[in-house]
């Protein structure tokens, strides 16, 4: 067992160590074919009014997103007011899009809910609803938009229009079992690889599934905002998803040059390469770049709302 423990280790090193070495080797070649010259003109061609409602867009799915923790407040049980969690959220959000989910995921939501009184298991709670939410919602929507063959694949991809219908109702068949085990199961706690999973109740459930899938269907609808062109949005959100999943594989922060490669590959037939390259730009401005800035500040405001805490509490403890 150890032994076939460590090939499926080394394997999927090897593997992504390939993909790692293969997404810039492909956008290199993309972009030495590029017209540079149309990604400056589509650029400098969107209106303020546009831009403005794509950094709304943006802002909506923040705020789904910082709602993964308010439920997991429900889950947990500690008393935090929403306005210390929403904070929290979206900092760690926007660190996590931009520093990978060890940076903005786990290491600021343990620092920064622990600073608020929090232990470790129950930050730990947090962390684990808000990845159930976040992928199971991607489960939901991602699988729908597969099963209903809504993404065209390039005829020389392995998998296939029928393949990628069948991920996606094995996505289905996930999302239902996971409903299912949390409506009807009797036992409510099991251990996968150490660690103690408690199920939520089923209306606990059905809004992590909403509020998960609301978040993907915003992402997508705000790079789908910037294309130019009538651009069918479905085949824009299957591609995010299939984007998402390389961006996992490759562990590169922001997912630079994997989002780019893969869009780049499955939409260009449909939009010139210039263009996509220029709302892909306006993307990352609108939902990475600017949201950190605006993150980096928060944090700052945070921690030094924790430091007054702290010597507020020394000042009140008593004096021997």
């Amino acid at each position: 067992m150890p032994a076939k423990q460590n090939w499926m280790k080394w394997g999927k090193r090897l593997f992504t160590v390939l993909f790692i070495v293969l997404i810039p080797a492909l956008l290199y070649s993309l972009a030495r074919n590029l017209d540079w010259n149309e990604v400056r003109e589509s650029l400098q061609a969107y209106k303020l009014s546009t831009l403005l409602i794509g950094l709304g867009i943006a802002a909506c799915s923040y705020v789904v997103f910082a709602s993964y923790d308010l439920l997991a407040r429900a889950y947990t049980g500690h008393n935090l007011p929403a306005r210390q969690v929403l904070p929290i959220a979206f900092v760690c959000y926007a660190f996590n899009l931009n520093f990978t989910t060890w940076v903005g995921g786990v290491a600021l939501r343990y620092r920064l809910y622990g600073r608020l009184g929090l232990d470790n298991g129950t930050i730990t709670r947090i962390l684990t609803l808000g990845l159930l939410t976040n992928w199971m919602g991607y489960l939901l929507v991602a699988g729908v938009v597969f099963a209903l063959r809504q993404v065209k694949l390039p005829d020389d991809w392995a998998v296939g229009v029928t393949g990628l219908q069948l991920i996606g109702v094995l996505m289905l068949a996930v999302v239902a079992g996971y409903l299912l085990a949390c409506g009807l199961a009797t036992r409510r706690t099991w251990s996968i690889r150490g660690h103690e999973l408690t199920l939520p109740s089923l209306r606990l459930a059905l809004c992590q599934v909403a509020l998960g899938g609301s978040n993907w269907l915003l992402m997508a609808a705000l790079i789908w905002w910037l294309m130019p062109g009538d651009v069918f949005y479905p085949s824009v959100f299957g591609v995010l998803m299939i984007s998402c999943v390389a961006g996992v594989v490759a562990h590169i922060p922001a997912g630079l040059g994997v989002l780019e490669t893969v869009f780049l590959a499955l939409l260009s037939g449909q939009l010139s390469q210039g263009s996509l390259v220029a709302a892909l730009l306006g993307y990352r401005t609108l939902y990475y770049l600017i949201p950190l800035m605006a993150a980096v500040i928060t944090y700052l405001v945070l921690e030094k709302r924790a430091k007054s805490m702290r010597q507020q509490r020394a000042s009140d403890a008593p004096q021997r």
